[in-house]
This record gives C-alpha cells, structure tokens and sequence, in this order.
C-alpha cells in the first residue's frame, strides 16, 4: 500500500507539473530537441575550412564533393530549425532534419560505431515524435476517410519514437559490479522499459529527463575547457545532442504515449 501511495504522489507532482507547463512544453521541447541541429548547422558555419577538409581527406571525394557535404549540412539544419521554431512546413522540416542525421551516420563513419548510432537513432526518435506532433489529431491517411484508431500513422511514429528514444540511456548503463552502478542500471533499464511500453509513461519520461539533464550538466560540461582543445567541440556536441533528446522526452511528456501503449489500454480495461 505504501509503495502505491508513493507512486500516486509521484504521478500527482507529474500531473502538476504538466498543468503548470502545458502552454509553454511544446515549445520548450522543439527549441531542446533541435538544439542539436543548430548548434552543429552554426560549426559548418564558423568551422567551413575545417569540415570541408575532414570530409575531403575522410572520404578521398575532392574539394567540390565536400564543400557539397558541408553546404548541405549547414542549410539543411538552419533551415529546418527556423522552420520548426517558426511552424511552417514543419513536416517537411522534420524529414529534411531526419536526411540530414543519415547523411552525417554514413558521411562521419557513425555508422561503425554502436554508442554513436544508437545515440543519433534517439535523435531520430525524438524527430518521429515531433513529426507525430505535427500531423493533426484524428488525421486520416486519406482525405475524407474517418481516423484509423490505432492504426493511423501518427500512434505508430509515437510507438517508434520511445522505442529509439531509450536508446540514448542504453549508452549510459555501465558494467561493473559497484553497489550504485548497479542500483543505477536497474533503475535506469526499468524506466526505459516503461517509456517503451507506455506504461506510467509521462512519470517515467519526467524522471529520465531529470536524470538525462544531471548526467549532462556533469559529464559534458564543455564550458569549463578551453575552446582551444579538441575535448572542448566533443563536449560541446555531446552536450547538445543529449539536450535534443530531452527534448524528445519533453515532446512525450506533452503529447502521451500515442494509442499503442499500455496506458492507452488501461482506458479500455
């Protein structure tokens, strides 16, 4: 009894929070979750000569094809933030953003590194809720046809979106056998679980950012090196890829679940 007195707090103090917030989420979780896009779209910007030969010498394609690859990354993120922020054409926004994580998976050789993908496929999860949030409520996927339920396209990009989302904190787990690593793993692992089914999701996805946004302020906290050193840019893209995925979290948080979610059954039950 005590143990369900303490989570009925607890989705009490989450319920608060989101009454509290509810006008200004939304917009707090997009400018968190393409953080990340401007942050790296201003680097193509100020770090051009620098981008440019990386690609060229990475990838042996000459001056013209890397310059290519830097323009389009640099257009593509600023671009599809300003769109975002300003709420035109933000779908396509999302799309342009999404080819733009591709490009950079496969242009900065991410793809063969585990801990990197899984991170920018959390980033990905974070745009698939934010292009749910954009599609309508009760959109059909044809003109003139009633919604689909649980079947429309929109409950499906939320499903996928928490799934990927997770995979962030799987980067985070670590293997050792100290009494807090383990503690934290447990409890880590059991609120991505949650977040991934649906269940008790809006409590689960405060907690992680909670979590997230303490873990981010500690360990990449590029401010406190000089700009000068590489550590310094690592620290800085690291810092700001983990905000977009807060953002994410706080995009589930305003939105719910999605039909195809435990929660959603509940209300069946």
């Amino acid at each position: 009894m005590g143990r369900n007195d303490l989570m009925g707090q607890a989705e009490d103090v989450a319920d608060q929070f989101l009454r509290v917030t509810k006008q200004y989420l939304p917009h707090v979780a997009r400018l968190c979750l393409i953080s990340t896009f401007l942050e790296d779209g201003f680097r193509m910007w100020f770090q051009w000569a620098e981008q440019r030969e990386y690609i060229a010498a990475t990838w042996n394609c000459g001056w013209f094809l890397a310059a290519c690859f830097v323009l389009i990354n640099l257009l593509g993120q600023l671009g599809g933030c300003l769109l975002i922020l300003s709420r035109n054409f933000a779908q396509y926004a999302c799309f342009t953003l999404f080819g733009i994580v591709a490009l950079q998976t496969v242009g900065y050789n991410i793809l063969w590194d585990l801990k990197f993908l899984m991170r920018n496929l959390a980033l990905g999860g974070g745009l698939l809720l934010l292009l749910a949030e954009c599609r309508g409520e009760g959109k059909s996927m044809f003109a003139g046809v009633p919604s689909l339920g649980e079947t429309s396209p929109k409950q499906y990009m939320q499903l996928g979106g928490r799934v990927l989302l997770v995979l962030m904190f799987m980067t985070l787990l670590h293997f050792d056998l100290s009494l807090f690593t383990i503690l934290q793993n447990l409890v880590g692992t059991a609120l991505m679980v949650l977040v991934a089914v649906g269940f008790k999701t809006k409590l689960a996805a405060l907690t992680l950012v909670v979590w997230l946004l303490g873990i981010n302020f500690y360990f990449n906290a590029f401010w406190t090196i000089p700009a000068y050193k590489p550590m310094h840019d690592f620290l800085k893209y690291d810092f700001f890829q983990t905000t977009s995925v807060v953002g994410g979290l706080l995009l589930l948080v305003a939105l719910g679940p999605g039909g195809v979610s435990m929660d959603e059954k509940k209300k069946e039950w």
